[in-house]
């Protein structure tokens, strides 16, 4: 039993640094093709690639389970809706942030989620104790060293974005985790790829301005599907879809079936610190050394509150 945890740490570190080097993927995109280009192409890739997985596993359990009823198509279609929804703003904001900032800051940034997720759950009468707000209390220290080395009156825009993004990635992780227990995850989560993939498109070709008055170059957000500049993002785009949506995805539902609670949280919150390497190492990012210890304190904020959230 201990060799199938062990086994099962190794693929969700695999699986956090899958995730974490789709940061670099994201911003070598952004030189090619527009956000809801890169993110239309990249989720429909993934809802594709789950394809596979979703008919094995349905021909594993066809033996005595009755065919799903329509109430349960229409529950899974409007849950698949509403995720999908939810997905696509919290990408939305997050792929045009990354345009302003690095690589590793987003993975950082957009890390926010895992202690706003146990914050906001006292909203929804869960007991929120001592290292949660420890943990809420080094990250937004981390953020503020991070997002331009804790210069208020600077605040870089690309944090800023990524950050709202976190937001809704927050209000995304408490909808799956309601929606889950009514409908099939594997089945919700290439559902809400398609809906997010879908919404992209229509953004993308109807060419609707990311923000207005911010200084962007608006050719960057308003590129079509211009077959030429898919090419030269062919790789990012892959790697995207494929490996961070369905490789990934399948790691860690594998993994998770043998993997201790608090493990598999702690070890998928290395996803920022594989953003950071990633950025360095590929893109050449050099982070300030105030930077480097706002990543610290984050990571740190981020470990304590899955520490409460496992307790």
């Amino acid at each position: 039993m201990k060799t199938k945890q062990i086994r099962a740490d190794l693929l969700l570190l695999i699986t956090a640094a899958i995730w974490g080097f789709a940061f670099t993927a994201q911003r070598v995109s952004m030189n090619y093709i527009g956000p809801f280009t890169f993110g239309g192409v990249r989720f429909c890739l993934g809802a594709l690639s789950l394809l596979p997985l979703i008919f094995a596993l349905g021909a594993k359990r066809k033996t005595k389970q009755p065919a799903a009823n329509e109430s349960g198509r229409l529950r899974l279609l409007t849950s698949s809706l509403a995720a999908g929804i939810c997905l696509f703003i919290a990408t939305g904001f997050q792929q045009i942030g990354i345009f302003w900032t690095t690589a590793g800051n987003s993975g950082f940034i957009t890390g926010v989620y895992v202690v706003l997720v146990p914050i906001a759950g006292i909203f929804l009468g869960r007991k929120t104790g001592l290292p949660t707000w420890i943990g809420a209390g080094l990250t937004f220290a981390g953020l503020f060293l991070v997002s331009n080395g804790g210069h208020i009156s600077v605040l870089n825009t690309g944090d800023m974005l990524t950050f709202v993004s976190g937001l809704f990635w927050t209000c995304h992780v408490l909808l799956i985790d309601y929606l889950v227990k009514k409908v099939n995850a594997l089945k919700l989560s290439c559902g809400q790829f398609a809906v997010c993939g879908i919404l992209s498109f229509i953004t993308a070709a109807i060419n609707v301005p990311a923000l207005i008055g911010m200084g962007t170059p608006p050719e960057i957000f308003t590129a079509g599907f211009q077959m030429a500049s898919l090419g030269d993002a062919l790789i990012p785009i892959l790697y995207g879809g494929l490996c961070s949506v369905g490789v990934a995805y399948t790691l860690q539902v594998v993994a998770q079936q043998w993997a201790h609670p608090a493990h598999a949280s702690i070890i998928l919150c290395l996803e920022s610190v594989f953003a950071a390497a990633g950025g360095i190492l590929i893109l050449g990012e050099k982070p300030a050394l105030v930077t480097l210890i706002g990543f610290i304190l984050m990571l740190a904020g981020m470990i304590a509150a899955q520490i409460q959230k496992e307790a």
